[in-house]
């Protein structure tokens, strides 16, 4: 009998999801400062603000909008995992406010461990969740390598007059926040084979949902910055927005949406290994009085296909909460508000 069959995905690779992602202080070291080189003028984002996405200025009435995310296995489940891995990876697209056109896939196989059939669930997965958001797995590279990985490199077209970046927020805005907090700490906890079913549950139904929202705000008055909450957390992800925008973010803690599983598991330990990084890598722009362990490790979790976190005028909060409510993002709430100054504010 072939006993790769039975084999978890999560035990053959060494970190899960987003959760995997180069601890960021590692990767500004890493990517050191700016080359220099001067860059296109058609090149509207790059890497400079540590956007979701690069754009191109095709046309006067067309920007092409390109990104590329890949992970190693959160669940067990292959085709769930393929399903989490497109829904991440198109996030990005729909963070900037453009439209997913076409993606191709990146797909790395221990295949001398793993069943045929298994590498063609975590495939299908994915292309079930590109289909459903019009954009066609196209082609793609594939390689045999030491743990699975799989992703897709997403491309979609705007109007540039539409694009939302993460360096719009504005000293008066408010900050709303479209899904709830707590899928890293789902992860370790399933890992340990300690997650309920309804958790579980929560957790697929969560990573599975597109952030299409971010097409539909693109162009609406009063959103002025967006981006997606993935693998630095919420702290990483808004201190990268006010160092972007040159404004402070202050978070209210008891406004964040967070899963009640989460929470109870990040109290009883659970938690991941990127957090702490994710911590280590803002405490320094980070001023939060009185935050103790478990809701540090809540608001650094690394979350594998986060919700949106938007930056909007306070009389287009309402409207941009009733588009996250007619996407199905039902959990979407008003988390906190932008001011003068820098860094990241716990209140």
């Amino acid at each position: 009998m072939d006993d790769t069959r039975d084999i978890r995905l999560t035990s053959l690779a060494h970190g899960g999801g987003c959760g995997c992602k180069l601890d960021p202080g590692v990767l500004t070291e890493i990517l050191g400062a700016p080359s220099g080189y001067p860059m296109p003028a058609e090149l509207l984002v790059d890497a400079a603000t540590r956007d979701d996405a690069a754009v191109w200025q095709v046309n006067a009435e067309t920007a092409l909008v390109a990104t590329t995310d890949f992970f190693t296995p959160i669940v067990d489940d292959p085709r769930d995992f393929g399903r989490i891995a497109a829904t991440n990876a198109l996030s990005d697209i729909y963070a900037m406010g453009a439209g997913p056109i076409f993606c191709l896939a990146i797909v790395g196989m221990p295949v001398n461990k793993l069943p045929h059939e298994t590498v063609r669930a975590i495939l299908e997965g994915g292309r079930s969740v590109a289909e459903i958001a019009g954009a066609p797995i196209a082609g793609g590279h594939s390689i045999d390598a030491a743990e699975p990985i799989y992703g897709l490199v997403a491309l979609g077209v705007m109007h540039p007059e539409r694009l939302l970046t993460n360096a719009g927020a504005r000293a008066g805005d408010v900050l709303i926040l479209g899904k709830p907090l707590g899928i890293g700490i789902y992860s370790a906890a399933l890992k340990k084979g300690e997650l309920p079913a309804e958790a579980y549950s929560e957790m697929i139904a969560s990573t599975t949902r597109l952030n299409t929202p971010g097409a539909a705000l693109a162009g609406m008055a009063g959103v002025h910055a967006v981006t997606d909450v993935t693998g630095f957390g919420l702290l990483g992800h808004a201190s990268e927005m006010a160092q972007g925008s040159g404004v402070r973010a202050v978070i209210e803690r008891d406004k964040v949406p967070v899963f009640e599983t989460a929470r109870r598991l990040a109290g009883a330990g659970f938690k991941t290994g990127a957090s702490g990084r994710n911590w280590n890598a803002v405490e320094h722009r980070v001023t939060a009085p009185g935050l103790d362990e478990t809701e540090r490790a809540l608001l650094c979790d690394p979350q594998t296909s986060g919700g949106l976190l938007v930056s909007c005028a306070p009389d287009a909060a309402e409207a941009v909460l009733a588009v996250f409510r007619e996407h199905g993002h039902d959990a979407a709430a008003t988390i906190g508000h932008v001011e003068t100054g820098r860094g990241v504010s716990v209140a």
